[in-house]
C-alpha cells in the first residue's frame, strides 16, 4: 500500500515537472531571441566601425589588441562576444519554429547558462491545458513512476538480502 502511494507521488511530481516544459521552453527562446539581437547588434557595429576604417574584423581585432593592455583586454572580450553569437544564433535558428516535442528533442541548445537562469528567474509553473502540456505530464508520470518503483524494488531487494543474511548466519 505505501508502496503504491509512493510511485504514485513519483509519477505525479513527475507529471508536475515534466508538463512545465513546454512553456519553459518557450520563455528560454523569448530570451535567446532578444540576447541574439542585442548580440548582433554589437557584431555588427564592430564590423561597421572595421569597415569604415578598412580594416577586416580580423584585421580590427588585431589592431584592437596592439593599444596596450586594455586593448587587449578589449579585444579578448569582443572575440568572445562574436563567438558567443555565432553560438545563440546557431542555437535559435534550429529553435525557431520548432514545437515543443523538437524543442525537448534539441534540449543540448538551452545551454547558455544566463539566459537559462534568467528564464528560471522569471518563470511561473502553471497548469499546461495544452496536448503538448499533458503529453509532457504524461511522460512525466510515467518517468517518476518507473523511477520510483525501481528505487522501491532495489531497496526491498537490498532489505531481503540483509535479512536472509541475517537469518543463515
Amino acid at each position: 500500500m505505501i508502496t503504491r502511494a509512493l510511485t504514485l507521488v513519483g509519477g505525479l511530481a513527475g507529471a508536475a515537472g515534466f508538463s512545465q516544459f513546454p512553456e519553459y521552453s518557450q520563455q528560454y527562446m523569448q530570451r535567446l531571441g532578444g540576447a541574439v539581437d542585442e548580440l548582433s547588434r554589437f557584431v555588427s557595429e564592430f564590423d561597421e566601425d572595421a569597415s569604415e576604417l578598412g580594416l577586416s574584423r580580423e584585421a580590427a581585432l588585431v589592431d584592437l589588441a596592439k593599444g596596450g593592455s586594455m586593448g587587449a583586454a578589449r579585444a579578448d572580450t569582443v572575440v568572445s562576444t562574436i563567438e558567443r553569437e555565432a553560438r545563440l544564433s546557431a542555437d535559435l535558428a534550429a529553435l525557431q519554429g520548432a514545437g515543443p516535442f523538437t524543442r525537448a528533442y534539441e534540449m543540448r541548445r538551452f545551454t547558455d547558462s544566463e539566459i537559462a537562469s534568467r528564464a528560471l528567474d522569471a518563470f511561473k509553473p502553471a497548469v499546461p491545458l495544452t496536448f503538448e502540456g499533458g503529453i509532457f505530464a504524461g511522460t512525466g508520470f510515467l518517468a517518476g513512476f518507473a523511477l520510483l518503483s525501481s528505487l522501491i524494488a532495489l531497496l526491498k531487494r537490498l532489505v531481503m538480502r540483509r535479512e536472509k543474511e541475517a537469518v543463515t548466519s
